[in-house]
């Protein structure tokens, strides 16, 4: 990949006019923030109107709801989403005017040559809650970071920080390789698994593109020890490694039975005790490498601990809704078979008598490629409603549908809409259930909907 930071560099700067396709998404909502916030003239558009345009137009940044060509008028530069087709008019209408075009991520790379620590935060699955670890702990520390999360974080009010310290903390995304147009000066991998498969071909392009990454970082990368994978990808580099198992130079001790309470020891040495609020082994091990993150930037294990011990959890990430009819009602981004594991694994810790999923697939080349893996994790809820997948970025080309998983699942239910999952959820819900919402598209609003019901 032709990195272009430098001559992306001259257009942002105070003046200039840049424009964003696809600016209501959730690394690019932040990214034109802290574009006005350089001085630069910010304008937009996006498919639809949602709360992140209105927050974007609130802030005095034009959005227009629709691509069309006009929009682009003025504009220096434009910047695109990934999950923007070549085929986009006002991508189309720049190309004719000869107006550059960049990629979010290499806007991203651009500002964060600007800052001494760049903590880069990579990983299949774990990215946005452990960029919130890391930023709580940050914060606890004084560090005054600034920060692109892709999710909200209460902590912030939003998905972004723009501080004044010398630290950037950043969610690194691999899909399209964008990650490889950052600058680290600290890589931190939390898993590696066969994912994005629309872009990669399979599991060794994606570890190929990690290690590329890794290879970015001027000051060091933490990766997790205990994944083959991870392993496999850094063969012959050298890491800190991190992980559950004290050969890692990152590593826990004296874990409580519901992996919320332990030690941190790096190095041989005692850096910290956590207390976590959030569940699971996934959050544990996603704990250990923000903390391990923050002992290789020097910070006190004291801020550590306390910052830790306030994180709640991210916008999305195993998040509590409400109830409905004696049933607790949870939110969840996970879209990846190992994700949904991870989630069903950690609800199993609480004590409810049926755990109920309403799950809707992401995109229909992640459904194909990981379509047995996906029956064999959505298999282990005591009761499955599927959602038709979401399509995100991408056209349905080979018919697949929810009711393929229906088909190999005994006892789930296909829900054609979001109102029929919440009218099939409001009818079967009783005391004693958990329900999820899980999926990285819209499934939430079914969750919301449900709740509205018992108001």
């Amino acid at each position: 990949m032709i990195n272009r930071s430098e001559e992306l560099k001259k257009y942002l700067t105070p003046g200039n006019h840049v424009h964003l396709v696809g600016i209501g998404g959730v690394s690019m909502r932040p990214l034109g923030l802290v574009l006005q916030g350089m001085g630069i003239t910010v304008s937009g558009s996006d498919m639809n109107a949602s709360v992140s345009t209105d927050e974007l137009i609130a802030k005095g940044i034009r959005v227009c709801i629709g691509h069309a060509a006009e929009n682009i008028e003025g504009a220096d530069c434009i910047i695109r989403t990934a999950a923007a087709h070549n085929d986009n008019p006002e991508l189309a209408a720049a190309r004719s005017a000869g107006i550059p075009i960049f990629e979010r991520a290499q806007a991203w790379g651009v500002i964060m040559q600007a800052y001494e620590n760049a903590v880069c935060i990579s990983g299949t699955h774990g990215k946005t809650t452990t960029t919130s670890m890391m930023t709580h702990i940050l914060m606890e520390a004084g560090a005054d970071p600034t920060v692109m999360i892709g999710g909200n974080l209460p902590l912030l009010g939003a998905g972004h920080r723009v501080g004044e310290g010398d630290t950037i903390v950043l969610e690194s995304c691999e899909y399209c390789d964008s990650f490889l147009n950052f600058f680290p000066t600290l890589a931190v991998i939390l898993n590696v698994e066969a994912d994005h498969l629309d872009y990669f071909a399979d599991l060794q392009a994606v570890e190929d593109s990690f290690r590329k990454f890794a290879e970015l970082s001027t000051g060091g990368v933490i990766a997790i020890g205990d994944d083959p994978h991870v392993t496999e990808t850094l063969a012959g580099m050298d890491y800190v490694t991190f992980g559950l198992q004290n050969t890692n130079r990152v590593h826990a001790a004296n874990m409580s039975a519901d992996w919320r309470h332990f030690d941190v020891i790096c190095d041989g040495k005692f850096y910290c005790h956590l207390d976590l609020k959030v569940i699971g082994r996934h959050n544990a091990l996603n704990a250990l490498a923000a903390a391990g993150a923050a002992w290789m930037l020097s910070v006190p294990g004291e801020a550590t601990a306390a910052g830790l011990a306030t994180f709640g959890g991210a916008q999305r990430r195993m998040q509590f809704k409400g109830c409905f009819n004696g049933a607790d009602v949870y939110d969840d981004y996970a879209h990846h078979p190992d994700e949904l594991a991870a989630t069903i694994a950690a609800i199993g810790t609480l004590d409810y008598k049926r755990v109920v999923i309403a799950f809707q697939p992401h995109t229909y080349t992640r459904t194909t490629a990981l379509f047995d893996d996906f029956v064999r994790e959505l298999k282990k809820a005591d009761y499955l409603v599927l959602a038709e997948i979401y399509a995100a970025r991408e056209r349905n080309t080979t018919g697949i549908s929810s009711m393929d998983l229906v088909k190999q699942i005994p006892g789930s239910v296909y829900c054609e809409t979001l109102p029929d999952v919440t009218e099939h959820l409001a009818q079967i819900a009783r005391e004693g259930d958990v329900i999820l919402t899980v999926g990285a598209g819209d499934i939430f609003k079914a969750g919301e909907a449900l709740l509205a019901k018992g108001k």
